[in-house]
């Protein structure tokens, strides 16, 4: 078991991951950009043990190593949570970011940083290359480059919300279609998800 979640204890949350990095005394990088790396490196396939995950976190923090017991806790709850949403069937993998009550600007930003994290960490553990990828994953993958330069205005009001939401959507199922592509299944597992249709 990768920590403790005895009786499905609730999830770490963004608020959760972020006080896990003001104690540790991290600043410029936040709980959604460390989940994109996590998830990042499970999705190319890398399944580093709890000790090898937590060295890696920190070594992305630039913090050496966490200095609380409860910091250690958090984020390898994180990390077995984002396996299990990967590997489950219902396709219902959650991009770590802000409530929707926070500004869209702050929003929009975080996902953002998930998608720099994702890349990170996809590029670095994975053992894809552009030759061995699907065009399709490809031309994914440098949907989500882009997406990483986002920017939202908070006076975009509904559409700006609508537009968000549209993204985060993308970002999700094509995190899907990755971890489909680069961890194959037996032949009688279920059928891979889709593609994400294309933002243009």
């Amino acid at each position: 078991m990768i920590a403790d979640t005895e009786n499905h204890a609730v999830p770490a949350d963004f608020d959760d991951i972020a006080n896990v990095l003001v104690v540790e005394g991290v600043q410029e990088i936040s709980p959604a950009e460390l989940h994109g790396l996590l998830s990042g490196c499970l999705v190319a396939g890398a399944r580093p043990d709890p000790a090898a995950w937590l060295q890696l976190a920190a070594t992305f923090l630039e913090i050496g190593d966490f200095t609380q017991e409860a910091s250690k806790v958090r984020v390898l709850e994180m990390f077995g949570h984002a396996l299990a949403q990967l590997e489950g069937t219902e396709l219902d993998f959650d991009i770590m970011l802000p409530d929707d009550a926070e500004l869209l600007s702050l929003r929009a930003a975080c996902l953002g940083q998930w998608c720099m994290g994702f890349l990170s960490g996809f590029g670095q553990y994975g053992k894809q290359t552009d030759d061995s990828l699907s065009q399709e994953s490809r031309e994914v993958l440098t949907d989500l480059s882009e997406i990483s330069q986002i920017v939202a205005d908070d006076d975009d009001g509904e559409e700006g919300e609508s537009n968000l939401m549209q993204v985060e959507e993308y970002v999700r199922m094509a995190a899907l279609m990755l971890f489909a592509e680069c961890n194959k299944a037996p032949a009688d597992s279920p059928a891979e998800p889709a593609a994400p249709q294309t933002l243009h």
